[in-house]
């Protein structure tokens, strides 16, 4: 072959540059599919129920909420200097306005500096479904939270039926997950997997500690984001792909797989 002609899978290649920001396997558009249980929609929806259940029989029932009080007025006599520093941080941080900033912050850094739209869109919205689910739960149980007069020191006093589940652990909870699809099959995986749980779980006793959850709030807070993203994993590996193509702004930052692509496993 005459070195100066080239192959057509050649020219291809080297005559018409090929961007590979569209491919589906490329790293900053691999969470155009999520991972994803088998029974997406059942096994979310028993567990919904389950979570209710308990949010009700502890409202309920006589004397689960005296017990649960009991540990709140435990803690609430043991407070600690920098353990109240902390707590009333976790308060301030992970409460409505700076979440949504938490949120948003995430999204536009993997937007305009990783330059990863579909990774962007997919970890903001896990976060967003994990965290805000806990709205729906809350309505439903309407449970009241701890009464600040009956703890011997109330760090953040309130009030209202919103007790259960715990808004400030799903968003923690969530968070976590969201940033574990991130990092799934990389060298990060499993310390966001452990760091992760550790700041969840810190997440979730700092809210006991400052006195405005009650301990089945708490577990029910790990649950629900987890109940709440498995039924949203099945719904964006249905439409995102399909989607995500027909928002042109994001294609502007990176990578869009076109319609209909579906990334490596």
């Amino acid at each position: 072959m005459n070195r100066n002609e080239q192959r057509p899978q050649d020219q291809a290649t080297h005559g018409t540059p090929q961007h590979p920001l569209g491919r589906p396997d490329d790293d900053r558009a691999r969470l155009l599919r999520l991972p994803q249980i088998r029974h997406w929609i059942m096994v979310p929806a028993l567990l919904s129920v389950l979570i209710i259940a308990l949010g009700l029989t502890a409202k309920t029932i006589p004397g689960i909420t005296s017990g649960e009080l009991a540990v709140d007025q435990d803690l609430s006599r043991h407070h600690d200097g920098f353990l109240n520093v902390l707590g009333l941080a976790i308060n301030t941080i992970l409460g409505p306005a700076i979440g949504v900033a938490i949120v948003a912050a995430v999204f536009l850094f993997l937007l305009l500096v990783r330059r990863s739209p579909v990774n962007a869109t997919a970890v903001a919205a896990v976060a967003a479904v994990g965290w805000l689910s806990s709205q729906v739960f809350k309505v439903i149980v309407a449970r009241q939270r701890p009464n600040p007069a009956a703890l011997f020191d109330p760090l953040a006093p309130e009030t209202g039926s919103n007790s259960f589940p715990s808004g400030h652990t799903c968003l923690a909870t969530a968070l976590v997950i969201a940033f574990w699809f991130l990092a799934r099959n990389t060298r990060w995986e499993k310390p966001v997997a452990i760091l992760g749980a550790v700041f969840a779980l810190g997440v979730g006793l700092s809210r006991l500690y400052v006195g405005v959850h009650y301990p089945s709030d708490i577990l029910a807070s790990f649950l629900v984001p987890c109940a709440a993203i498995l039924f949203f994993t099945g719904l964006w590996n249905r439409y995102a792909a399909a989607v995500l193509p027909r928002i042109p702004l994001l294609s502007r930052f990176g990578p869009v797989p076109a319609a209909g692509a579906v990334p490596a496993k």
